[in-house]
C-alpha cells in the first residue's frame, strides 16, 4: 500500500487557524457506511443522530502547556518542547536551536522554572525540570499551548494565547499529559453531553496522552514499513465495566476521536476484551484492519498522508473517505485541529 494513495490537495485557506465561535457550531459531515451517503449538518445536530443504542467513549486527557521559551545565561532564547515525562522531573524534549545547547546547559524559563539539559538521544534531549510546587500549575503559568505548526500564532498576542488555553482543550479534560489535543472532543459542550444523556446516550472516559507520534509524518513509500511511536493510556475499572456492559447490550460503541479508537482497539487486540489497564499503544490502523469493538466514529478532517487519514480510511473505506473529503473541500469545510468534523456510522 503506497503513501501516495493517501494524498490529496487542500487550499491553505481551508486550514482552520481559529476555532468556531462556539464549539458546537462547527460543521459536521455525516457518513453512512451502509448506503455511502453524505449529509451536511452542524455538530449540535449530533443529538439527532445518536440515541439509547449508542455509547460514547471520550478521551479526557489534558493538554499541557508543553512549549517553553527559555533563556541561556548569554540571553539567547531557546525553545524547549516537552514530549513526555520518563521519570520524576526527567522529560524527553525537543530543543531549538539544538546547536546552542550541550550537556549541562542551564536554561531559565521563569522565576519558578529552570531546565537542566542532561543528554542527547537521537533527535531528542533528556532534560530535568527544576522547580518547587506542582509542575502542571507552574507550566500553566510559564508554558504555551503546543499548537500544531499549521496554526500560526504571534507569541506576543495575549488574546490568542488566552483563546488557545481555553479552546485547544476539551471541556472535560482532566488527566494532564498530552502534547496535542484529542481534537474530535473539542466540539463537545456540557450542554450537548447533557442532551445526549437525556436521550439515553451514556458515556465514559478513557485517557490516552496524545504524543507527537500521532502526528509523526509517514516517510516510507510503503506505509507498512511505518512504525508508530508509543503513547500511554489508561482505562479505569468503571469505564471498562461500562464499555463491556454496553457491548453486551448490543449498543454501538461510538469512539470520539482516533485516540479513543486506538486505545479501545489496542486493548481488544492484546486482551480480547476491555479491561482496567495502564498500558501503551503502538497500534497502526490502516485499510484492511478489522475493527474489534468500535462501531461509530466522530473525527476531524486529517492531513494528507497521515496515519489518522489511514485510520479513518480503514474504518469507512478509502474511496468513500476520499469522496467525502472532496465534498468537504467543495463545501468549504474547515480542516485539521480547529476545523470541522464528521460522524461515521
Amino acid at each position: 500500500m503506497k503513501l501516495e494513495d493517501f494524498n490529496y490537495e487542500l487550499n491553505e485557506e481551508l486550514i482552520a487557524q481559529f476555532p468556531a465561535q462556539k464549539r458546537e457550531m462547527s460543521k459536521m459531515m455525516v457518513l453512512n457506511r451502509k448506503d455511502q451517503s453524505v449529509i451536511h449538518k452542524h455538530f449540535y445536530d449530533i443529538v439527532d443522530f445518536l440515541d439509547e443504542n449508542d455509547f460514547l467513549v471520550l478521551n479526557n486527557t489534558r493538554v499541557i502547556p508543553a512549549r517553553l521559551y527559555a533563556k541561556k545565561d548569554t540571553g539567547a532564547v531557546i525553545e524547549v518542547f516537552l514530549v513526555r515525562e520518563i521519570k520524576k522531573d526527567i522529560w524527553i524534549s525537543l530543543i531549538k536551536p539544538s546547536k546552542r545547547v550541550k550537556e549541562g546547559t542551564i536554561l531559565k524559563v521563569s522565576d519558578e522554572l529552570t531546565v537542566e539539559v542532561l543528554k542527547k538521544d537521537d533527535d531528542k534531549w533528556h532534560i530535568r525540570l527544576i522547580y518547587n510546587g506542582n509542575i502542571f500549575e507552574i507550566l500553566d503559568r510559564a508554558g504555551n499551548i503546543p499548537l500544531p505548526p499549521y496554526i500560526e500564532r504571534k507569541l506576543t498576542n495575549e488574546e490568542y494565547k488566552s483563546l488557545d488555553f481555553e479552546r485547544y482543550q476539551t471541556v472535560y479534560a482532566q488527566k494532564s499529559g498530552a502534547v496535542a489535543a484529542p481534537t474530535a472532543g473539542l466540539h463537545f459542550t456540557y450542554d450537548i453531553l447533557n442532551k445526549l444523556e437525556q436521550k439515553g446516550v451514556k458515556h465514559c472516559f478513557i485517557t490516552l496522552n496524545v504524543g507527537l507520534g500521532t502526528f509523526k509524518p509517514v516517510k516510507c513509500e510503503n506505509i507498512l514499513e511505518h512504525k508508530m511511536d508509543s503513547e500511554a493510556f489508561e482505562i479505569s475499572a468503571e469505564s471498562a465495566r461500562l464499555i463491556n456492559s454496553a457491548k453486551e447490550q448490543g449498543k454501538n460503541i461510538t469512539a470520539v476521536g482516533t485516540t479513543s479508537v486506538r486505545t479501545l482497539e489496542t486493548v481488544m487486540n492484546k486482551y480480547g476484551k476491555i479491561i482496567p489497564v495502564k498500558d501503551s499503544s503502538e497500534l497502526f490502523i490502516y485499510p484492511s484492519y478489522e475493527f474489534k469493538i468500535v462501531d461509530k466514529l466522530i473525527t476531524n478532517f486529517h492531513l494528507p498522508k497521515s496515519t489518522l487519514l489511514m485510520l479513518v480510511s480503514a474504518f469507512a473505506g478509502k474511496d468513500y473517505i476520499f469522496k467525502a473529503y472532496k465534498e468537504a473541500i467543495e463545501n468549504n469545510y474547515r480542516f485539521y485541529s480547529y476545523g470541522d468534523c464528521m460522524l461515521i456510522r
